[in-house]
């Protein structure tokens, strides 16, 4: 394996990270004004991700910037066009931030019902803006000899890239719902599992149709048992949903996006952005790839920073590992 076939390894497991760990952050936050009865329970919603929320989101910088440093002109054929989502995305982060921040700062209902409806819309945007993103990486662009875009801006936008973007927020939905119901207790957990059943059979439904799509176009036998792994893990995760057992339904939704990340970067390679007007004209990696002594030096930086990030993470996850209910929220005080 070449360092260039190594990074591109190395991204794809960086996407997987951020949709699985981003996925339920993001379900939860989509969830808040569904599941969330009254301020006390939306708390618990909060207080289950807000520890981990922000180291979730550095999968995404890291698979921007490893891309921009591993595959200069994958970066800038792709990211330029998907300026437009990608600025969506970028202000939908910035204002679900501050939301979570701002919204225990006043005593008032209307302002934490405000400031809630910003985490709301800034937990949809992202997944969809990022499922766009995959898409279009995965099912191409119309580039020209030069690596470059033909057409608007809106070029990345299509029917089969709006599916992918569908496919993506649906999952984040449901790996949310199957996430409250593992890390809260009491008739809040119940809800969220019983919202988790329900949602699970129609969430598949665009990710089942959009991996068919990409097993379509640019599938392998190998990819179309990564294909169907992920659809037999769906199963399983209702079916353990069903039997009350919330962590083995959360992880068999891992197994999913696992599945279905393989099914995607598996397709792709060995190129990073197909072109629609002409094959000859798709980026390969290869072709898109630095030079080797910069793929040396990020090896060697990622072998001694990467342990030491993905450590202090999965403790973070171990520390805060127990349930959270009701009867853990205090008062509310003003400041």
């Amino acid at each position: 394996m070449t360092l260039a076939t190594g990074w591109f390894v190395v991204i794809a497991f960086f996407w997987l990270g951020y949709l699985f760990l981003e996925g339920f952050d993001f379900g939860v936050g989509m969830l808040l004004p569904v599941l969330g009865r009254d301020n006390t329970e939306r708390r618990v919603m909060v207080n289950t991700i807000g520890p981990v929320w922000d180291g979730n989101e550095v999968w995404l910088i890291v698979a921007a910037g490893a891309t921009f440093a591993a595959f200069p002109a994958w970066y800038a054929g792709l990211f330029s066009a998907a300026y437009l989502p990608l600025l969506l995305v970028l202000l939908a982060l910035i204002g679900r931030g501050v939301a979570f921040d701002y919204r225990g700062k006043v005593d008032s209902e209307r302002w934490r019902r405000t400031w809630d409806r910003v985490i709301m819309i800034g937990s949809w945007i992202p997944p969809l803006g990022v499922g766009l993103i995959l898409a279009t990486t995965v099912l191409g662009l119309p580039l020209d000899a030069d690596g470059n875009r033909v057409g608007s801006a809106f070029a990345a936008v299509r029917w089969d890239t709006l599916l992918g973007a569908l496919a993506i927020a649906a999952f984040s939905i449901t790996h949310g719902a199957a996430f409250l119901a593992l890390k809260t207790s009491g008739d809040l957990r119940e809800r969220a599992r019983h919202l988790a059943l329900k949602l699970l059979p129609v969430a598949m439904v665009p990710m089942v149709a959009f991996l068919a799509v990409v097993q379509w176009r640019a599938g392998t036998l190998w990819t179309l048992l990564a294909f169907g792994i992920s659809a037999a893990a769906a199963v399983v995760a209702w079916l353990r949903l069903h039997a009350d057992r919330d962590g083995q339904a959360f992880a068999a939704l891992g197994v999913v996006i696992a599945g279905a990340a393989v099914t995607m970067f598996g397709s792709l390679f060995p190129n990073v952005l197909p072109s629609t007007l002409d094959a000859a004209n798709t980026l390969t990696i290869a072709g898109a790839a630095s030079s080797p002594y910069t793929l040396t030096v990020m090896t060697w930086v990622a072998l001694f920073g990467a342990p030491a990030v993905l450590i202090y993470q999965g403790w973070t996850y171990w520390v805060f590992r127990k349930r959270i209910g009701t009867q853990h929220i205090p008062a509310v005080h003003a400041p």
